[in-house]
């Protein structure tokens, strides 16, 4: 997946909603506050119903953060295997949703991304025997069947250069993260996918309520831009659940470091994919959980 995302023509009709919004609020509790509180402005994240919609066809309703949605959407597409390639996706377009049309209570609107997509991809997707109509944090909302959980990963590439992705390169990353985390430093609500290079340095950082978002949005970036393949690895302020893992694999993502500890399936997938897994990266320590397909190494398996 080296191409590129021709223009994909990604346009909004009504302006889209601010990722943050403004509140005032009340604070209770601090010392030397008057019983009735302080009022006082506040930041939160926002969040709204972006459909994803696939040639005319809405496939999967996720709660967003609206900015980076059309890299969201192509990430998306990649990732869960509607999409095997960049070029599969003809146009992306962005369309406001008032909240009447939507169905939602008043004062939600929502956003529609609309992907054209190759005819074969389009065909393959109608053949799905899934009913997705959002991820929860577990990721397999609306799934049908085990056989639909979809946790089988091609394995990765070997990578020569795999254990240069080493402990002070990730927490190097990581290190640099906060400061990329713009949104998260106003509201504290939002999850980061960052790319890191093997020398440490973060050269992407994508924000989102959900961190599947964020991990798409980054995905999706990569992908417009015909980066997947250069060396380096994802970071992510999360855990390492076993459908960041897959997505990662998917698109031939070779290492993945994440904040928090992992799953024991993630691990499993990780392992099945060859892919490099750190988890628990917080200084000054960090726990490899799967070492990853160097030149010499064979697919470990759990």
């Amino acid at each position: 997946m080296t191409s590129a995302l021709v223009d994909a023509g990604a346009e909004l009709d009504v302006e889209a909603p601010a990722p943050l919004s403004h509140r005032s609020v009340r604070v209770f509790g601090e010392a030397g506050a008057p019983a009735a509180g302080l009022a006082r402005g506040d930041v939160l994240a926002t969040e709204v119903p972006v459909a994803l919609v696939f040639n005319g066809i809405s496939h999967a309703v996720m709660m967003a953060t609206p900015q980076d949605l059309e890299a969201f959407a192509l990430g998306f597409a990649l990732s869960e295997g509607i999409l095997d390639h960049v070029r599969d996706c003809r146009g992306i377009a962005l369309r406001r949703v008032d909240a009447h049309e939507a169905g939602l209570p008043e004062g939600i609107d929502g956003i529609e991304v609309q992907l054209e997509i190759s005819a074969r991809s389009f065909e393959r997707l109608k053949g799905r025997r899934r009913s997705m109509a959002g991820r929860t944090g577990c990721g397999v909302c609306g799934v049908e069947s085990f056989a639909a959980l979809d946790l089988q990963s091609s394995p990765v590439a070997r990578r020569a250069w795999i254990e240069r992705v080493d402990l002070p390169t990730v927490l190097r990353a990581f290190a640099a993260l906060p400061a990329r985390q713009t949104l998260n430093a106003e509201a504290g609500a939002l999850h980061a996918a960052g790319w890191a290079t093997l020398g440490g340095e973060l050269t992407d950082v994508l924000e989102d309520v959900g961190r599947h978002n964020a991990l798409d949005k980054l995905l999706g970036t990569l992908a417009r831009a015909g980066r997947l393949s250069e060396p380096g690895f994802v970071v992510l302020s999360s855990r390492g659940s076993h459908e960041l893992v897959r997505k990662c694999a998917r698109l031939g993502i070779a290492a993945i470091a994440t904040i928090s500890a992992p799953t024991a399936m993630g691990v499993q997938v990780a392992q099945l994919a060859g892919l490099r897994l750190w988890g628990l990266c917080r200084a000054p320590r960090g726990v490899l959980y799967a070492a990853g397909r160097g030149p010499d190494a064979k697919t470990s398996r759990p």
